[in-house]
C-alpha cells in the first residue's frame, strides 16, 4: 500500500471517529441544549412582559383577553397572568414541564411560573411553549450539526489527500526517476528533485551518494575485466605457441604429447572465457554502435548455415516459422552472436533426434522471437539463474556459463526483452522481445 494511501486512510478513520463522536455528543446533549434554547426563549419572553408591563396590559391579562400571543393562532404559546394573595414572597422564576388544557385543548408545555409585585398587588405569570416547538429546536440542531459534520468531513478529506499527495510529491519523483527508470548506474541523473522537505532532500541526496559508489564501483569491475583479460591474452598466446612447439619436437614421448594436447584444450578454453568477458566488457560499455539495418529472416538464414552439419549430425528437425520478416536498427554482429549463442544451445543440450522451432510474430508488444527446444531442460531455480554469468545448465561438462551471459548483455544493449521458460527432460523456451526502443534502436 502506498504511503499516500496510508496518511488518506488513516485520516479518513480518524476524521471518521471524531464526526462519529462529536455527533454522539451532540446527539445526547440534544435534548439539554434544546431544553435550554427554550428556557432562553420563555425567560426572555417574561423578561420582556415584565419591562413593558402597565395597568392596561395587567386588566386584559387578568380577564383571559390575551391568553395566547397574538400572531401565535396555532396556540403553540399562552400566557396567562393571576392575582394572588398578598402575603408572598417574590421568588425566582420556575421552569417545568405539564400538561396544560387551553382553551379545551390539552397538550405539554414548557410552563414558566413566576411571581412578582407590581404597584401593591402581588401576581403570578405563567408563560408556556408547547413541546412541538422543542422538537422544531431538535431538529433543526440535528439537521445543521449533520450538515455542518459531514460539511467539515469532506472538506478536510479532500484537503488531506490534497495536500499528502502534494507532500508526497517529490518523494515519488525520486523514486520513479532515480530508482525505476535507471537502467544502467552511467547514466544516472544526479540532478536534484525540487523539494522544500528536510527528509526528502536527505533521501535524494543519499540515493545520489549510493548511485556514485555504485556508478564508480560498477566502471571499475568492467575496467578490471577488461584489463585482465587484455593482459591474460597475451601469456595464453605465448603458452599455446611453446606447447605447439614442443609438439614439433622430434621423439617427443605419446604420454607427454597426450598431456600437451590436453593442455592446449584447457589454454584454447581459457581464450574462449576472456574473448567472451571481453564482449560482455565492450557491450556494457557502448563500445559497439548500431547503426545498422538487420534482417532477422536473413540473420537466422545464414545461422543455419553455419550450424547446418551439427544439426544434421544430431538428427534434429529445425524449423523456421516467421509469418512476417523483421527488421530494425542495432548492431548486426552483435544480433549474430545473440542468436547463435541460444541456437548453438539449443543444439548442444537437445535430444538426439530431437527439434528446433522457431516462431515469430508481431503482438502488441512489437515483435516475438521464439526459439523452442526439445532438450533436457532446466529446472524453475536454474532458469531463474540462467542469465548469471559463472553459472551452468544441467550439465557435468566443466567451464563456466558465459554464453547466456553475452546474450543478456547483448539484448539489454538492443532493448531487448527476454522470457525463459524451461521444464526439465520436455525442453527449454526462450522468447526474445522486440519493443516499440528496440526497433529504434
Amino acid at each position: 500500500m502506498k504511503l499516500q494511501v496510508k496518511f488518506s486512510l488513516y485520516n479518513a478513520i480518524t476524521k471518521i471517529t471524531i464526526v462519529l463522536v462529536l455527533g454522539a455528543i451532540i446527539l445526547f446533549s440534544l435534548d439539554r441544549l434544546a431544553y435550554n434554547q427554550l428556557d432562553n426563549r420563555i425567560l426572555k419572553k417574561k423578561n420582556k412582559i415584565i419591562e413593558h408591563l402597565n395597568d392596561k396590559e395587567i386588566d386584559s391579562l387578568l380577564n383571559n383577553e390575551q391568553s395566547f400571543t397574538d400572531y401565535n393562532i396555532l396556540k403553540e404559546e399562552f400566557i396567562i397572568l393571576t392575582d394572588i394573595p398578598d402575603n408572598q414572597k417574590k421568588s425566582e422564576a420556575v421552569i417545568f414541564t405539564e400538561k396544560r388544557e387551553i382553551e379545551g385543548d390539552v397538550e405539554v408545555y414548557r410552563i414558566l411560573n413566576y411571581k412578582f409585585l407590581y404597584h401593591t398587588n402581588w401576581y403570578n405569570l405563567e408563560i408556556g411553549e408547547t413541546m412541538t416547538a422543542l422538537g422544531s429546536i431538535k431538529n433543526s440542531i440535528r439537521g445543521y450539526t449533520l450538515v455542518v459534520l459531514v460539511a467539515a468531513l469532506l472538506i478536510t478529506l479532500i484537503a488531506d489527500f490534497t495536500f499528502s499527495n502534494f507532500l508526497l510529491k517529490p518523494f515519488y519523483l525520486i523514486i520513479d526517476k532515480k530508482i525505476n527508470r535507471v537502467d544502467d548506474p552511467a547514466h544516472f541523473n544526479y540532478e536534484n528533485i525540487p523539494t522544500n522537505t528536510d527528509d526528502f532532500k536527505i533521501l535524494d541526496n543519499s540515493v545520489n551518494s549510493l548511485m556514485r559508489k555504485i556508478n564508480t564501483l560498477f566502471a571499475l569491475e568492467k575496467q578490471f575485466i577488461a584489463n585482465v583479460s587484455h593482459e591474460l591474452l597475451t601469456p595464453i598466446s605465448i603458452l599455446s605457441t611453446r606447447f605447439e612447439n614442443m609438439l614439433n619436437t622430434p621423439g617427443i614421448p605419446e604420454e607427454h604429447e597426450n598431456k600437451i594436447y590436453a593442455s592446449l584444450k584447457t589454454l584454447n578454453r581459457l581464450k574462449v572465457i576472456i574473448n567472451s568477458l571481453l564482449l560482455i566488457s565492450k557491450v556494457e560499455n557502448n563500445q559497439y554502435l548500431k547503426t545498422e539495418e538487420i534482417s532477422l529472416i536473413q540473420e537466422l538464414d545464414d545461422i543455419y548455415e553455419d550450424l547446418e552439419d551439427r544439426i544434421l549430425d544430431r538428427k534434429i528437425v529445425y524449423s523456421l516459422d516467421i509469418e512476417e520478416d523483421f527488421r530494425f536498427t542495432g548492431n548486426k554482429a552483435l544480433i549474430h552472436t545473440l542468436l547463435i549463442n541460444i541456437i548453438n544451445n539449443a543444439i548442444k543440450y537437445n535430444l538426439e533426434g530431437g527439434s528446433i522451432s522457431i516462431k515469430g510474430q508481431k503482438n502488441t508488444l512489437g515483435f516475438v522471437l521464439q526459439i523452442i527446444d526439445t532438450g533436457i531442460g532446466m529446472s524453475k531455480a536454474l532458469a531463474d539463474n540462467a542469465f548469471d554469468r559463472f553459472k551452468r545448465g544441467n550439465t557435468d561438462e566443466n567451464g563456466f556459463g558465459l554464453g547466456l551471459a553475452i546474450v543478456h548483455s547483448i539484448a539489454k544493449f538492443h532493448k531487448i526483452d527476454i522470457d525463459v521458460q524451461s521444464e526439465e527432460g520436455k525442453g527449454t523456451s526462450i522468447s526474445l522481445i522486440f519493443g516499440v526502443d528496440s526497433t529504434n534502436g
